[in-house]
């Protein structure tokens, strides 16, 4: 009493780029951080990137594309798969950055240091 069933004929056919629920993917619902994106691999073998990003490869409309993300394996997979659908995604793999998490993209304060007298 009060539920409500969805059939086949209420499901429309999803966009490109949004979940179940017709909303934009966006990377920070999951946790993750796209370094680089529909990228080639001499781009992402820069060893400056943090070593705790992956290559990911997955197919558009017949075209394959490479991405440079950020955050664990499992939600990188779940935000291809629901960005673009089942079959989408082929592999995904360790990058080639070298640099530690904790300090990549950081940049030192300019000091302000007083003269003492």
């Amino acid at each position: 009493m009060g539920k409500s069933f969805v059939t086949s004929a209420t499901i429309t056919e999803k966009k490109m780029g949004e979940d179940n629920y017709g909303n934009e993917v966006l990377p920070y619902q999951y946790g993750c951080d796209i370094l680089l994106e529909n990228t080639t691999i001499e781009k992402a073998k820069d060893s400056s990137f943090p070593n705790d990003a992956y290559l990911i490869w997955y197919v558009v409309d017949g075209t394959q594309k490479m991405d440079l993300t950020r955050g664990t394996r499992s939600r990188i997979f779940d935000m291809y798969y629901d960005k673009y659908g089942p079959g989408s995604v082929q592999k995904i793999d360790f990058g080639y950055g070298r640099t530690n998490p904790k300090i990549w993209g950081y940049q030192a304060q300019p000091s302000k240091t007083k003269k003492r007298k």
